[in-house]
């Protein structure tokens, strides 16, 4: 009697032993997975070379470890995803899913953003970043955010444009008839038409060529912008009339902002704040290095008087051309 209760209860273990390997066999396959790694395609229109692309790619790494690996970014650079135009349209459609932009090309879709890269809008360097942190550029990101879904997240110092040439500009009457290549964005004309000039809308790819074969005669960029493109190799002048304190808008996309949740979206803020300053660092490092370096390679750099250029620009700054009103530009203005 006794034999058979043993035997029993050794059955009925071995069968409640067998049972909860089955069991542990079955759920294997249903065990949850590691969380898989969104990539978020961030586009730009810059040379590997320039520190615009390497604080995007440090931007990258950098939101993979602070996320814990739930996201990452691709960086496309050199007008690889299409021209200015297209990347910010691709915005909106989901294609990409953070953009370098200029605030003229912002601009389209919002006028009042666009204030930022109008010429001789700022009074020097100070200004400008007194700008980046105040309460009205904030509330034009948010303008542009109602009016786009976009989300404008940091503004990364793009440099002091001057222009280039095959021959020296001193004065605004040396720029009459000059044509001149400017970016695919209507107010970026407002200089060259102030001083006599003829604007020519040209995608940045095709710049260099232009150039070279005479279909243009001169075009204006940033110091580090005109070395990265090599623009000195096709120019003889670089005639330093500082017209647009310029800077480009980062911008994520709405369709990428509305898919993260709340603490990974803060983190993506941080990251890309962190890449603005870091970048912006970098940029006044290569300015104040270039004009020497520019020289070595035989080009002559020019300094000019700025105020009759200014003096000629600042009429048109509520002219028709303007997209923003008169009390937005009294704001600016007013920042100390």
């Amino acid at each position: 009697m006794l034999h058979e209760r043993l035997s029993r209860r050794l059955f009925a273990s071995r069968v409640m032993g067998l049972a909860l390997a089955a069991a542990a066999v079955v759920a294997l396959p249903w065990a949850a997975p590691a969380q898989a790694t969104t990539t978020l395609k961030w586009a730009h229109v810059y040379e590997t070379s320039e520190p615009y692309h390497s604080w995007a790619v440090w931007a990258g790494e950098a939101l993979k470890k602070r996320t814990e690996g739930r996201y990452d970014i691709q960086v496309f650079p050199a007008s690889s995803l299409g021209k200015e135009v297209d990347i910010n349209e691709g915005l909106g459609l989901g294609t990409v899913d953070i953009i370098y932009t200029g605030q003229l090309f912002a601009g389209r879709a919002y006028g009042p953003i666009a204030i930022g890269g109008a010429p001789y809008m700022f009074r020097n360097y100070e200004h400008w970043d007194k700008y980046r942190h105040s309460d009205l550029f904030q509330e034009l990101a948010d303008g542009y955010k109602k009016e786009t879904g976009n989300h404008i997240v940091s503004l990364t110092y793009y440099g002091e444009r001057h222009v280039t040439s095959n021959k020296p500009i001193e004065k605004p009457e040396d720029m009459k008839g000059l044509k001149i290549r400017v970016p695919n964005a209507p107010l970026y004309m407002m200089f060259p038409k102030a001083v006599g000039a003829n604007p020519t809308p040209i995608a940045f790819a095709e710049v260099y060529l232009a150039l070279q074969q005479g279909v243009v005669d001169a075009q204006e960029n940033p110091l580090p912008t005109i070395q990265a493109k090599k623009f000195y190799e096709v120019q003889k002048y670089i005639n330093m009339t500082g017209h647009i304190t310029d800077a480009l808008l980062t911008i994520v996309g709405g369709p990428a902002w509305d898919s993260m949740d709340e603490k990974d979206r803060k983190t993506l803020v941080a990251v890309l704040q962190e890449a603005a300053d870091g970048c912006t660092k970098d940029i006044i490092k290569k300015e104040n290095e270039l004009a020497a370096w520019f020289e070595g390679q035989g080009v002559k750099v020019l300094k000019v008087d700025r105020k009759p250029f200014r003096d000629a620009v600042i009429p048109l700054h509520n002219g028709p051309d303007a997209t923003w009103s008169k009390e937005i530009y009294d704001r600016l203005q007013a920042i100390q």
